[in-house]
């Protein structure tokens, strides 16, 4: 297989394209990626020696740079994880969240049905479904309501792909996972973000009570989905990957206090933020079902993991 991974500098596209270069030594990826603020080339440290991996710099809405690479390496696979994902900087920023979320998915599924490449995996996230209240869970065919300008523009994306697949028989499959963590993600989002400041000593904002709830999984068992998902999920379908972990923000910020011995005095409760969706919950029968894959990090070892490789880097 040789495949373009888009975005494979950022937090879940790293962790995939070390699991893939570990799992299938004989495939070629090529890592295209625009490096952002939260694309990190150091999160690939130690690629650059071997043979099969290649990094290049651009932007999935250059449709001339795309389509040079895909012919230069003869690419037959893209899995697309570019995207600009901060739901709080969406609701400042909107335009480079349309940029880069529906004009650059546009641009790379023109590409690779000009290619005809064999599959195109575009990464997608449950907040394309909307909010839930304390009961129930979003499966695959419950219709899209996003409420953010950030899920909004990844719904965009994902109704782009299967008009892709409808219209002009790209090969096409979309993954909606929850919230990711684990190594490797810019301390942006509630995880990192609460380790590094409790590792220097500082307190950690949380929205509003901190009762709403999210599920989490843990980044390498979502790697393992994707791969099945990319290997022998059925064209023109949704999976949703989904931890069965949910867990109010309260929750979290207490789990994380713990692993590194503080106070609830560390919390330091603010504003809610506009729109903030209650609760999300996905129903992952269909791919356990389908692909035969279930998660495995239980969560109080996976915020260990994760504690222990941010303090490697403090």
């Amino acid at each position: 297989m040789n495949l373009l991974v888009t975005g494979g500098a950022g937090f879940i596209g790293s962790n995939f394209i070390l699991h893939v270069l570990k799992k299938y030594p004989k495939y070629t990826i090529v890592n295209f990626d625009k490096l952002t603020y939260a694309g990190n080339t150091k999160n690939l440290s130690g690629t650059d020696k071997n043979l099969n991996y290649f990094f290049i710099q651009g932007d999935i809405a250059d449709a001339k740079l795309v389509k040079k690479i895909i012919q230069k390496y003869s690419l037959t696979h893209i899995v697309n994880f570019a995207a600009e994902t901060h739901v709080d900087r969406s609701i400042t920023d909107p335009d480079a969240f349309i940029q880069t979320n529906v004009v650059g998915t546009h641009s790379l599924l023109k590409c690779a049905l000009e290619a005809r490449v064999k599959r195109f995996l575009h990464i997608s996230t449950d907040e394309v479904y909307g909010a839930l209240g304390k009961t129930g869970s979003f499966t695959e065919k419950i219709p899209l309501s996003p409420r953010s300008p950030y899920a909004a523009s990844k719904a965009a994306g994902d109704h782009l792909v299967f008009s892709y697949f409808h219209t002009y028989k790209l090969p096409a499959l979309i993954t909606r996972s929850s919230n990711n963590y684990g190594p490797r993600q810019y301390p942006e989002k509630l995880i990192p973000l609460f380790i590094k400041n409790l590792l220097a000593n500082k307190k950690v904002p949380l929205y509003a009570t901190g009762g709403n709830i999210r599920d989490w999984l843990y980044v390498l068992d979502n790697c393992e989905a994707l791969d099945l998902v990319l290997h022998t999920g059925r064209l023109g379908e949704v999976y949703n990957i989904g931890g069965e972990c949910e867990k109010t923000n309260k929750e979290v910020a207490m789990m994380i206090l713990a692993e590194l011995g503080k106070s609830a005095s560390f919390i330091q409760y603010v504003a809610d933020r506009p729109g903030h969706d209650f609760r999300y919950s996905l129903n992952t029968k269909k791919i356990q079902s389908e692909l035969g894959w279930k998660p495995k990090m239980p969560f109080k070892r996976g915020i260990h993991e994760t504690v222990e490789w941010y303090k490697q880097l403090s």
